[in-house]
């Protein structure tokens, strides 16, 4: 997209627009120029980058085993156990882990990522990979949502072809779990809420995938929390993420979202109409 982003700062409210080029440097300050023509003060705001940046994986087959994401810094142990020996070897933020056998030790599960090295499952983002649709699918294309590992999958002629990590909601604004269609796809949206205790504006949200009333896959360029729950109620993926799959999806696509755990409610008078 041609424009960059950038969050105005209030209390407890979230504000971001987004604007064209650089600030342009006036005599009484720096301005932003917005997409509407306006143009807005830059004092108290801040631009939304981040390093590094994240991208899911395209795959052309199913992979043989499980992999998934690790969410942070963290050293791998030398076997299952919270007093197992550090192997001294650091994994970061966003890398790619195989995950080749799992066990149960000190009420934890761990996984195998390599020879001799384990890792508590808490620190990793897993996929395992779908062998058949969902109940009510027709068809072998859906997308699904696990809200227990915070992670997104894709799948056509009943094959993985994309997964990547997602940010879901947070308490109590939980996205529900169910079997949706796909409703409306918009290039861009904005999506605001007026109340004063829950103000938001967020300005030319990208690849926008409504499914559930309020709730819809979009991209999210104004934080970089993936592999955690963080929305309203939408699921939250990287402007690249989102990108790929609304030119994948079509109106009508299946949307699976399930809570493995459990932890999720399912009451529906738990559930708003949803938001960003």
């Amino acid at each position: 997209m041609a424009h960059q982003a950038s969050e105005i700062l209030y209390p407890s409210s979230h504000l971001y627009v987004s604007y064209l080029g650089e600030a342009a440097e006036t005599s009484q300050g720096s301005y932003y120029q917005l997409r509407s023509g306006y143009w807005v003060f830059a004092e108290g705001g801040r631009q939304g980058k981040f390093d590094p940046p994240f991208q899911g994986l395209i795959f052309s087959s199913t992979p043989r085993n499980a992999f998934g994401w690790v969410l942070g810094a963290v050293q791998s142990r030398t076997s299952p156990g919270v007093n197992s020996p550090e192997t001294g070897i650091t994994h970061t933020r966003f890398e790619v882990v195989q995950i080749y056998d799992t066990k149960d030790a000190d009420n934890l599960t761990w996984n195998l990522i390599g020879p001799g090295e384990w890792m508590d499952s808490r620190h990793i983002a897993r996929v395992d990979s779908a062998t058949t649709p969902p109940e009510g699918v027709a068809g072998d294309r859906w997308i699904d949502v696990n809200l227990y590992e915070q992670t997104v999958t894709v799948y056509e002629k009943n094959q993985l072809v994309f997964a990547t990590m997602t940010s879901t909601g947070v308490s109590p604004f939980w996205t529900r779990p169910g079997l949706f269609q796909m409703q409306k796809k918009l290039e861009t949206e904005t999506m605001s809420n007026s109340d004063p205790e829950d103000y938001y504006y967020l300005e030319d949200v990208p690849w926008t995938m409504y499914f559930d009333q309020g709730r819809a896959l979009h991209g999210a360029y104004w934080h970089n929390r993936f592999g955690y729950q963080q929305s309203h109620g939408c699921v939250n993926l990287s402007p690249g993420d989102s990108h790929w799959i609304y030119n994948w999806a079509n109106e009508g696509e299946f949307v699976y979202v399930h809570d493995p755990s459990g932890q999720t409610p399912t009451d529906p008078s738990l559930f708003s109409a949803g938001g960003y």
